[in-house]
């Protein structure tokens, strides 16, 4: 299924439809403020395990983010998140981030790194945040495979000819960007540039 949604306004009717795919196990192909990721419900371990065959990668060793709509319930997933780091958080969030926390005892464990950590995404982008609002609660997220051909994961007309017989839905929300989103380590004594990408990570740190 390719599913038109507004990138400014998203129609409440389309939302409905992708949360009704994802509560019912599906995996679906979405934009962010960056790149279209893969995403699926962080509860629903053989969704997981499709987008992991997809990505042809074992879950553990996935780099899955958490896509939240807000800090508000980062308690939820993370633990021990230090005043500096949270201010940090503050400053960056919604936008092109990903940070890596401690997880809490709410992280799946099937989603659990080796170092007991968790990526956590807030995308400044209506489309996601309208999903999660309606899911209540984060979608587990990771990056499409990627490869020379820019269009592939830009498109999504693209994106729906090359994925529709592996995932549920493809929504169209227009053309997405190109480069991933910043990638910053929060777990050590200082904030540690794991990816950079398409946030200002000299920014966040002056």
């Amino acid at each position: 299924m390719l599913l038109s949604i507004h990138p400014q306004n998203p129609q409440e009717r389309n939302i409905k439809t992708v949360v009704e795919i994802l509560r019912n196990g599906g995996v679906i192909i979405y934009p962010t403020d960056t790149i279209y990721g893969l995403g699926c419900d962080i509860y629903n371990t053989k969704a997981i395990e499709r987008i992991a065959q997809i990505k042809q990668i074992q879950p553990k060793k996935a780099n899955f983010s958490f896509v939240c709509s807000g800090l508000s319930n980062l308690s939820d997933y993370a633990k021990s998140i230090s005043t500096p780091t949270f201010r940090i958080l503050k400053l960056a969030l919604p936008g092109p981030y990903t940070f890596i926390l401690p997880a809490s005892k709410e992280v799946p464990k099937m989603l659990k790194s080796k170092k007991d950590t968790v990526g956590i995404r807030v995308p400044d982008h209506a489309i996601t945040q309208a999903i999660v609002q309606a899911l209540g609660h984060p979608i587990m997220s990771v990056s499409l495979p990627m490869d020379d051909d820019v269009a592939y994961y830009s498109d999504p007309e693209v994106i729906h000819e090359m994925f529709e017989h592996r995932v549920d839905a493809v929504i169209d929300g227009g053309i997405g960007g190109i480069i991933p989103s910043t990638v910053v380590d929060c777990t050590g004594a200082m904030p540690e540039l794991i990816r950079e990408g398409a946030g200002d990570w000299e920014k966040l740190i002056s």
